[in-house]
Order: structure tokens, then sequence, then C-alpha cells
């Protein structure tokens, strides 16, 4: 492969290159990726990833915004047909468009700047049927509060819409000496696959889950009596709806499974 001096890290970008070859390697075992299928990386940066996805045989599609970057990616990737650069903002890019001509589901691997790790995790989420798994890098705490069960103080809006659309499994930690510049906090791998949510209105449901954890030491009564105007019309008598779930009106958002929150929009959406 042709080489390049490597382009430093922007923080703009939240780039933190992953350097170490061990942790590398455990994201591609994770990964197990096989030749001829179609797997897409977000945030490509340097390569790191993406050459072990190209030696592997896979068709390889890289999803890189910074400009540097993609030089980089274009001059070490130059000879391989199974290499194809997505120069794009992976927040704006259309997965079913990505992969329409394929005719089957891909897996994604991505080390996630932590600006927007979030805001890709819900675009994903929506794009899920694309996906028959994901492997993804996150700072540890996101992954706590992506994994966080019933009960747990961690447990919010983002624990509620993964677990009602993905299957999630924690893997590894991943130290802060394995990247360069080494940011100051742990990172961690987590494998998510999609699955399916038996939701009908899931607009309606990220609303609800959105409110009642507006102010998570608050009743879920009274965060649903605090929404917006235009919510609480379509809620109706909440005490009454929340009866008819048999969930107690005293109770934290973070107490309730994943069936009483379908529940509850379906509740809420025959209110309607």
């Amino acid at each position: 492969m042709k080489k390049k001096r490597n382009p430093f890290a922007k923080k703009s970008f939240g780039q933190n290159f992953l350097i170490d070859q061990n942790y590398i390697n455990k994201i591609i075992c994770a990964l197990d990726p096989q030749k001829s299928e179609t797997i897409i990386e977000i945030g490509a940066g340097r390569g790191a990833l993406t050459e072990k996805l190209v030696e592997s045989g896979a068709n390889v599609l890289a999803i890189e915004l910074e400009r540097n970057m993609i030089s980089v990616l274009r001059e070490k990737f130059a000879d391989f047909e199974n290499f194809q650069l997505i120069e794009q903002d992976a927040l704006q890019t259309d997965f079913h468009e990505l992969i329409k001509t394929r005719g089957e589901k891909v897996k994604l691997v991505a080390n996630l700047p932590y600006n927007i790790s979030t805001a890709i995790l819900q675009k994903l989420i929506e794009q899920r049927d694309c996906f028959s798994e994901m492997i993804l890098m996150f700072q540890r705490e996101v992954v706590s509060r992506i994994t966080a069960q019933v009960g747990n103080s961690e447990r919010g809006f983002l624990s509620v819409l993964t677990e009602a659309y993905l299957e999630s499994e924690k893997l590894f930690d991943v130290s802060p000496n394995a990247f360069r510049p080494a940011p100051k906090v742990w990172s961690a791998i987590v494998r998510l696959l999609p699955k399916e949510s038996g939701i009908e209105n899931e607009d309606l449901f990220r609303e609800i889950i959105s409110v009642c954890f507006v102010q998570k030491r608050k009743t879920i009564l009274n965060n649903l009596k605090n929404a917006p105007a235009d919510l609480r019309e379509k809620f109706g008598d909440i005490t009454k709806l929340l009866a008819s779930c048999q969930i107690e009106p005293q109770r934290r958002a973070e107490t309730l499974t994943i069936d009483e929150w379908k529940n509850l929009t379906n509740a809420f959406s025959s209110n309607n």
C-alpha cells in the first residue's frame, strides 16, 4: 500500500486516531469480516481499521468528511478494487441509497467522534434495516447509558430508544493510550443487532420517552403534565391513560420496562 505522511487530528472534528494494533485486531475480530460481504466504515480517518477490512477481501465503503483524511485514504487504497471512498458527512448519508444496489444488509463499523456519536446512533437506529450488525466505539459513559438496564440511574432516553430497536452487548473497554492524541476519557466497544420493535407509531414513541426523561428526578405524571401544549392535547387524560397501562403515576421513567413503554405508546396512539 502506498504511504503518505499522516495528517494531524483536528479538534473541530473530534478526532482521536486509534493506533494500538491490539485493539484494532480485537475490533476486526468482533466484526469478523468475510470475503465479498459489504462493510461500511464511518470515519475512516487514516485508515487503521480500513486497512484490515480491505485485506479481508470484504467490499469496504469508507465514509470520511475531513479533506486531509480523504487525500490519505485515496492514495493509500488507490489500487484496491474492493475499496470505495464516500466523501460526505455520515449524519447526512442516506444508507438506504448507499446500499440499494447491493441486495443485502451490510455490516457497519465505526470509531465515532465523541461530539456527534449520539446523533449518529439515532440516525443509525432510524435506518437500522440497512444493517445486519454494527460494531461501534463510543465514550465509555455513552455505552453505559446505551446498555443501562431498568432501574439503573444511568438509564435514559438513549437507553430506551436503543433497547426498543437493537440488541446491545458491550464487548470491551479501550484505554486512552490506544489513541493519538490520547483523549481524557476511556472508550468502549459495543455490538448492536437490529431487531423487530413491534412499535407502530415510532414518532409518538420517541416523543413520549423524550418528554418522560426531560427531568429524570420527576415522576412520569409530572413530566407528561409539563409537556408542550401540542403534546398534552395528544395525551388527553394522562392519569387515566397511565392507569389503563397499569403504570403508577409516581414512578420515574428509568423504572419502566420496554414493554411498558410500548403499551404506553399504544394507549396514547389509540387516544387520538
